[in-house]
């Protein structure tokens, strides 16, 4: 129980330091998901599913790079 308590604040404090963490998180499932829609051959939703992984992706690596920024001062 001790473990799991300590797990879950580790968590939330690198989460709190790494603004952009969720958002890259978040790319890898979708784009994930993308290619085993694209591999079942629904090509349009998995066209749909990268645009947003990329877009997530972009808000997650310009977070990041102000977190980055902020503690660095």
């Amino acid at each position: 129980m001790k473990k799991r308590k300590s797990l879950k604040i580790r968590l939330i404090s690198y989460l709190s330091e790494n603004w952009g963490a969720p958002f890259v998180i978040v790319f890898m499932v979708l784009l994930s998901l993308a290619a085993g829609y694209l591999a079942m051959g629904n090509e349009a939703f998995a066209d749909e599913l990268a645009v947003y992984a990329y877009y997530s992706l972009v808000l997650g690596v310009f977070l990041q790079l102000i977190s980055y920024l902020r503690s660095n001062d």
